[in-house]
């Protein structure tokens, strides 16, 4: 299948191209590289032994994108472009509004002129704000606690809106929960810009002496260890669902929700221990008060995925870890 994948340097996106790429299928990648490099993609491309051509090219560019679906005839599309930084949303609220759903109608006008109505989306567990019980599953209320997360829930509302004005269309929303670790070759990561926002890449950082100490918020939640307990997914097995959520398209009804996660919570302490073990030694860290938001658990019910798409989790926090610790130590700078 020839796919287009947006914000495919990032993260997830150049796991994910890899993968696809692995599959079979024929990929191009849409990158405005504003939070990303393309040095992710020349990996790709020499990990897969396959080309992965790159458009340096922003979804606000309406003219732009249009000409890309006109030379292209992509068959489906997997979109991860788009803004992620809670704490920035907060600060610049229509900054993400104008790039993560004004972006994203771009995107859906342009497929729909050309015919393309097949979409894996990057959606977020955080369209379920402060859920209402743990295990996760999708049919709980939505809501979102800031603006990334309300641009996600727009976006979703969007998707659901065109697959009710259009049968033809099938379209996946995949909520992540937490993505972690790294390609197990040591050549593909995450590489944040500044200082992390995430858990993993935050303690990496510790690990390899760009910060001094993590900082925990809250160690009195009502958990086993008083830590914060999340759903924490190696990042191929994401990138595996999304393989899986494009060969499934065609047998979905419409526009389906689908938690991509382990089922499983490990806390804040637990994730410390870990891989200060891949490490090889004890990395410090520091209480602090809780923030404001915060919730004590969540974790995923991911049997919809397996059940719809065959898909599941198959890493543990053993391998997050060390795959983790792999990219940071082979590439103590990121990319």
């Amino acid at each position: 299948m020839r796919i287009l994948v947006t914000g495919g340097a990032g993260y997830i996106g150049s796991h994910t191209c890899l993968e696809l790429l692995s599959a079979g299928h024929e990929v191009v990648v849409l990158d405005n590289l504003s939070n990303a490099s393309a040095e992710s993609l020349r990996r790709v491309e020499q990990l897969a032994g396959r080309p992965l051509p790159l458009q340096v090219l922003d979804l606000l560019d309406a003219p732009g994108v249009g000409r890309l679906f006109a030379e292209q005839r992509f068959e489906a599309v997997i979109h991860f472009a788009g803004l992620k930084a809670v704490g920035e949303s907060v600060a610049q609220p229509l900054r993400y509004f104008q790039n993560n759903v004004a972006g994203t109608l771009v995107l859906l006008q342009c497929m729909q002129q050309y015919g393309v109505k097949r979409l894996v989306f990057s959606s977020s567990a955080t369209v379920y704000g402060d859920p209402a019980r743990v295990p996760v599953t999708e049919d709980l209320p939505l809501s979102a606690t800031n603006p990334y997360g309300r641009s996600k829930l727009h976006i979703e509302e969007m998707c659901r809106d065109l697959a009710r004005s259009d049968p033809s269309w099938r379209i996946a929303l995949l909520r992540y929960f937490n993505p972690v670790g790294a390609h197990p070759s040591g050549r593909l990561g995450e590489d944040p810009r500044g200082v992390p926002n995430n858990l993993m890449p935050y303690l990496l950082h510790v690990a390899t002496g760009r910060q001094p100490h993590l900082k925990v918020f809250g160690n009195d939640w009502p958990t086993p260890d008083g830590t914060g307990v999340r759903d924490y997914i190696h990042v191929v097995d994401l990138a595996k669902g999304h393989v899986a959520a494009v060969a499934k398209l065609e047998s979905l009804d419409g526009c389906v929700a689908l938690n991509l996660g382990t089922g499983k919570g490990i806390s804040v302490l637990q994730m410390v221990a870990a891989l200060s073990a891949a490490c090889g030694r004890p990395l410090p860290y520091r209480f602090e008060p809780r923030r404001p938001g915060d919730v004590a658990t969540t974790w995923a019910d991911p049997s919809k995925a397996k059940q719809l798409l065959g898909w599941s989790a198959e890493r543990g926090l053993e391998d997050m870890c060390a795959d983790g610790w792999r990219w940071a130590e082979q590439n103590p700078n990121g990319y």
